[in-house]
């Protein structure tokens, strides 16, 4: 199983904004079944660490491209993706190997 992370370094005061974005966008790819439970997570100023810096991530049993042939892209993610471009200086992606359980191993 894997987990993947995406950090989106915004623009100053714009975190809040970006997350809700991102959140928008996941929820078409979860509601389409082709990605579990989004988690999206940002510093709003109130903890230290970067407060321009927001965070989704999700687990997979498979690393499929989202260009695979036969895949059919949900829903319209474009209205918040054309929104979070504006406010969206860099991201890039993570890719994890989550340990599993050795009870879970054997099954």
């Amino acid at each position: 199983m894997y987990l993947i992370r995406r950090v989106y370094n915004v623009k100053p005061g714009t975190a809040r904004r970006a997350a809700t974005l991102i959140k928008q966008q996941a929820a078409v790819y979860t509601d389409a079944g082709q990605r579990s439970e989004v988690q999206v997570y940002f510093n709003g100023g109130t903890l230290p660490g970067d407060t321009n810096r927001v965070y989704s991530q999700w687990t997979a049993d498979v690393i499929d491209s989202p260009y695979r042939e036969g895949n059919v892209m949900p829903g319209d993610v474009s209205g918040a993706g054309a929104k979070l471009r504006e406010i969206v200086i860099s991201n890039y992606i993570e890719f994890f190997e989550l340990m599993v359980p050795a009870k879970e191993q054997h099954e």
